[in-house]
């Protein structure tokens, strides 16, 4: 019986998007006895891991998902709601047709410059670092140059990046590129990772997994219908943007944003590869991602398929009504979410969490490590 006076509410905890973040505390809180609701303003589970089925292909809708990870604890839990296959990430290069191999290694270095060794490999980077004059790299044309030389900066990050970003190079700061990786050895894959892969089945199965029968409602805007839901549950796991929450009353945060266009191709085997980037500045899209090889390693396998899927990227300023995807941490943004974060500490009970959340761009462990610690600390 209800004590006369007290609120009791139907939910422990309102989980506001159904993403990794959000998936992963919904299902931990589920595990120890707590009700849960999870809400999101998508007609689909998942968040930006969402993976749709197309012609038998699992297709990354808001961008490739390529699991990596370091942290065995948060493998160990990833497979728990799903066994992974052993893709490898080797994306292409494409400057003007000219293919070079990703993350820059010998092939690279050998089609650049024809060199063969290791050593006349790092001769060139130095010779063209040292042309240069860079002592202490300031911005991410420096780092780039410090780290691979002119030519392979002029031809395969410049273009690239300044489309990502939507400013020059110069104005960029170093430490974007600081975990670019640079390796004198054959070694093509992409991520410095012990554990690799997609799930099988794609992500959004992953993530029915994690939420089992706990009860979703989609569609349902959260800031929209905020008094009403926040009468549902004694506390909040709020993974939206942190600045929308407070209705902007600080100012925008800043993010870029990526455009897809997608098309179904009448052929087995588009480009041969999951991910092609486009490297120089003309092309207006940074990259071309082929889904069926993110599950189908073997030509024999994936060409059983009659049809592949695409998507072209488009990377493009945010604006209001966008869907945010990278946030810019630069100084300026960095200070307006430091503001943002000291009025969250009023919100008592209200947990920011997450990508847009927090305002940290976060890998997919990372963020299944950051739900798990708050899982750690609010639940016990």
């Amino acid at each position: 019986m209800a004590l006369k006076g007290v609120n009791m509410k139907k939910y422990d905890y309102l989980v506001v998007g159904s993403g990794l973040f959000g998936a992963v505390f919904a299902h931990e809180a589920k595990e120890k006895g707590k009700k849960v609701l999870v809400i999101d303003k998508r007609p689909n589970i998942a968040g930006n891991v969402y993976t749709e089925d197309i012609e038998g292909i699992h297709v990354h809708k808001y961008g490739a998902h390529i699991f990596h990870t370091n942290n065995r604890r948060v493998w160990e839990y990833v497979n728990r709601f799903s066994a992974f296959n052993r893709f490898t990430n080797s994306p292409v290069a494409n400057y003007h047709g000219e293919l070079y191999s990703l993350p820059f290694n010998m092939y690279t270095f050998n089609r650049m410059w024809g060199v063969v060794t290791p050593q006349e490999a790092a001769a060139r980077i130095e010779e063209q670092r040292k042309a240069a004059g860079i002592t202490e790299p300031k911005n991410l044309e420096e780092q780039a140059i410090s780290l691979v030389g002119t030519d392979i900066y002029e031809k395969l990050i410049k273009g690239y990046t300044q489309k990502q970003w939507g400013r020059p190079c110069r104005e960029l700061p170093a430490f974007i590129i600081r975990r670019l990786p640079v390796r004198l050895t054959f070694d093509n894959n992409y991520f410095n990772a012990l554990y690799q892969g997609i799930p099988i089945g794609g992500y959004t199965k992953l993530v029915q997994n994690l939420l089992g029968d706990i009860e979703v409602r989609l569609g349902v805007d959260y800031l929209e219908k905020k008094q009403e839901l926040d009468a549902l549950a004694e506390k909040v796991i709020y993974t939206g943007p942190i600045d929308a929450y407070f209705d902007y009353s600080l100012g925008l945060l800043e993010y870029r944003s990526v455009r897809f266009e997608t098309e179904v191709l009448d052929m087995p085997n588009f480009q041969g590869n999951a991910a092609v980037n486009y490297t120089d500045a003309e092309t207006p899209w940074t990259r071309i991602i082929e889904h069926k090889w993110f599950e189908f390693g073997k030509d024999a396998e994936g060409n059983d398929l009659p049809k592949t899927v695409i998507s072209r990227e488009y990377s493009s300023e945010w604006k209001q009504g966008d869907e945010p995807y990278y946030p810019v941490n630069d100084e300026k943004n960095q200070a307006l979410y430091a503001r943002y974060k000291e009025l969250s500490a009023s919100e008592k009970d209200v947990i920011f969490g997450g990508r847009l959340g927090e305002y940290k761009y976060y890998d997919m462990d990372a963020v299944i490590e950051s739900a798990l610690v708050l899982c750690g600390k609010e639940l016990g």
